[in-house]
């Protein structure tokens, strides 16, 4: 493994019914989704014991994602099961180390940050290529960021934010690039070793933003596209004279396996069965009732906790009742949300305290005011004239206590975590409606602010995922300009001091709760099923898969 790389800073200034629990305890998938998986899992498949030893070169590792990618474009990958797909082909300035969170090499093997954090400086690793042979130089990093200011916001929405204030980059020499800010961005430096940020060849830089969701996107990452089908699946093949490879991986030469290849297979139950009778070697979103079928058939399930959001309510301020403040107050201790973990989850997940999950740098514990507390919601509600109406949802000045939650299925927990949800408000007045729908109607409704709630996370290894929560960001609100949680946020741009810099995220924390931005529900943990013969598929720091060091044991 690499040693730490030469990176230089300077001195910084800076409660349903019983009956109504017992339903949502079975599990998530249908029971003929169940009947079906029970049935994949008795056909085929070897049933014998699991191989011993190290993962051996070669072979086709077969993954079962939850749902389907939706671009083959890293800039512009959204959800947890694009982004497993996408990393693979792209490799990015830095790494950052999951169990740490340093920062190291990976293209870059030094950088230099300015004392004013408006300037970040890569020195480039000599002899790296893409899989078009062509190389990686300081100006193709600077296409690639300029071109991810072009895609902007509604393209590649997390990608974008990283880059906010981007004045432009500078190659200083063939290997060594200058990235620009009009303002500090004390961020940046954990933003170079995501996904989104991966870098791409100039050939796919010069395609139109459509056209980059198409499966022949060139990277220099361990892996290459060999085939992609839109909403089936995706093969990537091994990318053979890989030698540049992140500090954080076991060796620095070629990855392991042949191919990889993901189709999407939707059902929990048949993903599990699949995996069980050997048809898959891995899959994703394993829920707690799979584990025992899946360690009967010798495999195992794996888990992290993700940073960033925990899964959670979005209000949009600009309608309905949700433009009350008491009413989003009000929902802050209507949820019980260790009922949720127990009764829809299981033990390895968390139910959320914060606007940050527990395992993002900056978190500050806020579970004094994120508590289950139906007695204060009703008094709130009670004292700003909310009023218990004939079928016990409360009404005011003529407007019934009711909205709708937007939803897509990007965890496979969501809807019962949901109904369950909807219970536990009704007993404080609160009509929520659920509103399931695609990811990309998803996307569309919330860019058109066509939504009353909507409920996500977003996972990232840095406390300033609460950009989101900007005036400018993704919450598409009502507040103005002077907010103060935008000061806040601006300020911890601008602390490159780590103590400073997470004093303003606690703070900017408790600034979210106060306006009642994100109603926090429970924090997502991934969870994938692993085969008798699968070794070291690793979770990187935003707990996405990493396949450089995965292989199968004979």
């Amino acid at each position: 493994m690499n040693s730490s790389p030469a990176v230089h800073t300077e001195p910084a200034g800076a409660s349903p019914s019983r009956s109504a629990a017992a339903r949502l305890r079975r599990p998530v998938a249908l029971a003929g989704v169940l009947a079906a998986a029970l049935s994949l899992a008795a056909c085929g498949g070897d049933d014998g014991a699991a191989a011993s030893g190290p993962a051996q070169p070669g072979g086709t590792l077969r993954y079962g994602l939850s749902t389907a990618p939706t671009c083959s474009d890293p800039a512009q990958s959204a959800t947890n099961q694009t982004l497993y797909v996408t990393r693979q082909i792209v490799d990015s300035l830095t790494d950052q180390d999951p169990a740490t969170g340093q920062i190291r090499p990976w293209l870059a093997d030094s950088w230099f940050v300015s004392q004013d954090a408006r300037s970040f400086t890569f020195h480039l690793k000599e002899g790296v290529t893409f899989s078009d042979g062509t190389p990686l130089t300081a100006d193709t990093v600077r296409k690639n960021f300029d071109s991810i200011v072009a895609l902007g916001g509604v393209k590649a929405p997390q990608a974008a934010s990283f880059l906010a204030g981007y004045t432009g980059s500078t190659a200083v020499d063939p290997r060594t690039v200058r990235v620009d800010f009009n303002a500090p961005n004390a961020q940046f430096l954990q933003a170079s070793s995501t996904t989104q940020l991966g870098i791409q060849s100039e050939a796919t830089l010069a395609k139109s933003a459509d056209d980059r969701c198409l499966g022949g996107n060139i990277g220099s990452g361990p892996f290459t596209y060999a085939d992609w089908k839109q909403n089936s699946s995706a093969t990537l093949a091994k990318r053979n004279g890989y030698r540049w490879g992140s500090a954080l991986f076991a060796t620095q030469g070629e990855a392991l396996l042949d191919k990889i290849v993901f189709t999407v297979v939707p059902e929990s139950g048949v993903r599990t069965g699949s995996l069980s009778s050997g048809q898959l070697d891995a899959v994703s979103d394993a829920l707690p009732q799979d584990a025992p079928q899946i360690e009967g058939a010798g495999g195992k399930v794996q888990y992290t906790a993700n940073p960033g959001v925990p899964f959670g309510l979005q209000p949009n301020l600009t309608r309905g009742a949700l433009r009350d403040p008491a009413v989003r107050n009000a929902l802050l201790t209507a949820i019980n949300r260790k009922e949720l973990v127990d009764t829809v989850l299981g033990p390895q997940f968390k139910y959320a305290t914060s606007v940050l999950a527990s395992a993002t740098p900056g978190y500050l514990d806020l579970s004094s005011r994120v508590k289950f507390d139906q007695a204060a919601a009703k008094k709130i509600l009670d004292d700003a004239g909310w009023v218990p109406g004939a079928d016990g949802i409360r009404v005011k000045d003529g407007q019934r206590l009711s909205f709708g939650v937007l939803f897509s299925a990007v965890f496979a927990g969501n809807q019962a975590i949901l109904e369950l949800t909807q219970q536990q408000v009704r007993g404080v007045g609160i009509d929520l409606r659920l509103e399931p729908v695609s990811v990309a109607e998803s996307t569309t409704r919330q860019n058109n602010k066509d939504y009353d709630v909507v409920y996500y996370n977003v996972s990232r290894a840095d406390g300033d995922i609460l950009r989101q929560f900007a005036v400018n960001g993704r919450n598409l609100n009502a507040r103005s300009e002077t907010d103060k949680l935008d000061t806040l946020l601006d300020q911890q741009l601008a602390a490159t001091d780590n103590a400073v810099r997470t004093r303003l995220l606690g703070e900017a924390q408790n600034a979210v709760l106060d306006d009642g931005l994100w109603i926090p529900t429970i924090e997502l943990s991934q969870a994938i099923g692993v085969g008798k013969n699968v070794a070291d598929i690793k979770f990187d720091a935003s707990a996405r898969l990493q396949f450089h060091d995965a292989g199968l044991r004979r």
